[in-house]
């Protein structure tokens, strides 16, 4: 019998029927009387400077109320304090295709619609940046003026342990290059605002935010108004996956409306819009060396990784460290060196997109696991339960390891999909392939480095036993309110539909920072359970003296408060609540939560990584892939999730199969690309994510180890399992056809150029490597479609650019490891 009376049990969602019967109200929902709606203009130039910007044709045009452009907001703003360099509207210049340059209001959105063409802005264009290469090299064109070295955003070098006698010690070398093609959320729902702004100078704000608390920072400063003015609420969000984690210009744009009008205004972005807003997967160039012993041993691992991340800084700072950090949290690695570049392209900016900077390495470092598995002729699945990273251990970059399930996550995972009796076994065409991961359970720092508490919750109850919930976390469909009413009704003693949960309100909730890196579960749910178990005391305790029984002895579920010797005695929750108020007044508590200290390093960059906790997945994909047409069929995904314990069983696997599908579509189809900085495909016709039919067969699989840590003993589930799914299905092509894709996506194209290049599993006439970083030897054809440098070429190239020493021996002016980088920031 479980010892939970709420917890691991099967239970509907709170807002599971606003949702189902269609009465939950997302912003663009909101209809306030006198509403006006609003529009962008957006740049048709990837890169040019504004000469001039003429409103007053558009002033003029019928049913327009007021028009805003960029200097009209030109304080500077964006997510991380450090790297603040874009403003709310362009002021001076535009940097990709699709930046806004101007607002309108009017009285319909037809009307606000047809004005934007009669805004006349003056551009002198200017030579784009569209490409890493470019990027690196080009210093005779910034992007940004403050870029110390060419268009060089953030530059990282890190080292641990003996690389040099790693390698040297090694008896089996890997060396390869990987390109993973940047990728967008693709939410349903698209970014949408409604502003208010009334007569007692105070600003609502209803967004389809991920962080109501960063937003409300940057409201401050972008409007001038104080934050006691402003309040921001987190309206449900019809899927956001890091895509609404970033202050937006429709936000500044609606409020700043709305003050000068005193009227709501609405402003809702279309699907393209959406596409150019962006904040998706970075493309990023990843070169992989790896050394290892006879029997598969790690000696030494070297990661550069070279980012494109669009015009603008987002959380790029943050990505670039995570593009390296937590590559070393599953596997035992004694030495280890991280080289990332991340720079500026006049394309829209990139961001956090589920498993946030952690996707793309992962997926380049378990396909070089599997390449190791394969030249030394070890099973895949053993060969990664043997170089475990172990529980409660340090890793050589510092991260503290606390519960580690991947070991169970493999054999679990293993036993579903007979994975080793069927691995390189099956009809050519048929394959299997196998991947691990890893994901923080939240970032053991905030955006803004303060002594404050990461997450805030109050928790009342009233006279007739009902359960209030405050919190400001945003609930994205992630189930975070569900998070909160299971935690609060576990300790009280009640059930989750007692409980109801106000989150995502600046003015009505306690701060949390946001609904990213997974971190609600851990963080939120701690705060929750501190508030709650302080009433759970109260209640305890007037219940035992008026029941004469010693308070040790008693407990609280299903609504009841009862001495757990002997159950019969005890009284309705109701009656044990008025008792309580009786004696304590009124019924409220507060709880907060803060990561420990001592969770990480002590270098320069430490601050990306460590995490109270870290999940732990494996995923086994199972694949047909058509010798004739070059289609890649995924028939069926299996994943194991280590998520502490799983508050809420139901949840969990819902994230697991939705983080499955996302991964499958990343790897199958899904790429953002562009022609001279114009999106190619900016549409759900075009930009293809799989359909309910596309879906191979997902299976979730729940892995328990209760980290003692969390809220009762629970981690995340948001976005780890994702990660897994890539390389796993990536691995499984190999199984079937004997060829390696190292860039992503593999369409059918592709699949067809590796079949005229690759005996059925026999010795590689040539490898497919990434775009750009392939090596020599091609056909005429496909090289020159896709693969255009030589490795050594490429190598050189790099080298002389950035400074950092290649495998060949060359080597550049760059900083030494672990010394500052040359780059901007």
């Amino acid at each position: 019998m479980s010892e939970f009376s709420v917890v691991g049990r099967r239970l509907p969602k709170v807002n599971s029927w606003a949702h189902l019967t269609g009465t939950a109200k997302y912003a663009d929902d909101i209809a306030l009387p006198r509403m006006l709606y609003a529009r962008l203009l957006r740049s048709p130039h990837a890169h040019a400077r504004v000469r001039s910007i003429d409103t007053s044709a558009a002033e003029r045009h019928p049913g327009v109320v007021a028009v805003v452009t960029g200097r009209d907001m030109p304080e500077k703003m964006g997510i991380m304090p450090s790297t603040q360099d874009e403003t709310a509207l362009a002021v001076d210049r535009v940097r990709y295709v699709g930046e806004a340059v101007a607002g309108i209001a009017a009285t319909s959105e037809d009307a606000a619609f047809e004005a934007l063409s009669l805004i006349r802005v003056d551009y002198e264009p200017l030579e784009p940046i569209l490409t890493i290469e470019e990027a690196l090299e080009r210093e005779d064109v910034k992007i940004h003026d403050e870029a110390a070295r060419a268009n060089v955003f953030k530059e990282v070098h890190l080292s641990f342990g003996d690389l040099d006698a790693g390698f040297a010690s090694a008896d089996h070398l890997r060396d390869d290059w990987y390109f993973f093609e940047g990728n967008t959320h693709a939410a349903i729902e698209s970014h949408s605002a409604v502003a208010s702004y009334d007569g007692d100078g105070k600003l609502t704000l209803w967004t389809s935010t991920q962080v109501p608390h960063y937003l409300h920072r940057e409201l401050e400063k972008v409007l001038g108004i104080p934050r006691t003015r402003i309040r921001v609420i987190a309206t449900p969000n019809g899927g956001a996956f890091g895509g609404k984690s970033d202050p937006f210009a429709h936000e500044f744009a609606a409020s700043l409306l709305s003050m000068r009008t005193k009227r709501p205004v609405k402003l809702t972005l279309d699907r393209e819009e959406v596409f150019y807003a962006h904040r998706g997967r970075h493309p990023v160039k990843m070169r992989l060396r790896a050394g290892v012993k006879k029997d598969g041993e790690f000696t030494a691992a070297h990661l550069q990784t070279w980012l494109d991340g669009g015009a603008y800084a987002s959380y790029g700072i943050a990505t670039t460290y995570y593009t390296g950090a937590l590559l070393t949290v599953t596997y035992r690695i004694p030495a280890y060196k991280f080289d990332g570049v991340r720079v500026y392209t006049n394309k829209p900016p990139c961001g956090p997109k589920r498993g946030h900077g952690t996707t793309q390495p992962r997926w380049a470092f378990e396909c070089t696991v599997d390449k190791i598995a394969s030249d030394l002729g070890l099973d895949p699945l053993e060969y990664r339960r043997y170089i475990l990273q172990p529980p409660n251990s340090r890793t050589v970059n510092g991260l503290r390891i606390t519960t580690m399930g991947l070991g169970e996550c493999l054999d679990a995972v293993g036993r579903a999909t007979g994975f080793s009796r069927t691995h390189r076994k099956l009809a050519r065409g048929k394959g299997i392939g196998i991947a691990g991961s890893a994901y923080i359970s939240g970032a053991g720092l905030p955006i803004y480095w303060n002594a404050m508490p990461h997450s805030g919750a109050v928790v009342k109850i009233d006279r007739g036993g009902g359960v209030t919930v405050y919190c400001g976390t945003s609930e994205i469909g992630q189930g975070s309110d569900q998070m909160l009413a299971t935690v609060t009704a576990e300790a009280l003693g009640v059930l989750p539909e007692d409980v109801h949960v106000v989150s995502g309100d600046t003015s009505l909730a306690p701060v949390d920072l946001g609904s990213y890196s997974s971190r609600v579960t851990f963080m939120a749910g701690n705060a929750t359970m501190e508030a709650a178990c302080k009433l759970r005391d109260q209640l305890l305790s007037v219940a035992a003296e008026a029941l004469a029984v010693p308070v040790e002895r008693m407990t609280a579920a299903l609504r009841r408060v009862y001495d757990s010797a002997e159950p019969a005695k005890g009284m309705s929750f109701v009656e044990a609540a008025n008792l309580a108020e009786a004696r304590y007044g009124t019924l409220s508590a507060a709880g907060s939560y803060t990561p420990p200290k001592g969770i990480g390093g002590d270098y320069k960059g430490a601050g990306v990584g460590p995490t109270p906790a870290y999940s732990y997945q494996a995923a086994v994909a199972e694949v047909t892939v058509d010798l004739d047409t070059g289609v890649l069929t995924v028939d069926r995904v299996v994943t194991a999730h280590d998520c502490g314990r799983a508050l809420s069983p139901v949840n969990v696997e819902g994230q697991i199969e939705g983080s499955a599908y996302m991964g499958y579509g990343e790897i199958s189809g899904e790429e953002q690309v562009f022609r001279g900085g114009l999106h190619k495909k900016p549409s759900l016709l075009e930009y293809k994510i799989p359909t309910s039919l596309d879906t191979p067969k997902l299976e979730a699989i729940i892995v328990e180890t209760v980290d003692a840590e969390g809220p009762f003993g629970g981690k995340e589930a948001g976005e780890g399992p994702l990660n897994p799914v890539i390389p796993a299905i990536a691995n499984a092509v190999f199984d079937a056809i004997g060829v390696r894709f190292d860039e992503t996506p593999i369409t059918a194209d592709k699949v067809l150029d590796a079949l005229g290049k690759r005996d059925n599993r026999g010795v590689p006439k040539d490898r497919i490597g990434p775009s750009g970083l392939a090596e020599p030897k091609r056909d005429p054809g496909g090289a020159k479609r896709r693969l255009g440098f030589s490795t050594e070429a490429r190598e050189q190239r790099i080298s002389r650019v950035t400074g950092v020493e290649t495998a060949t021996g060359a080597t550049g002016p760059g900083p030494e490891p672990g010394e500052p980088g040359s780059g901007s920031r």
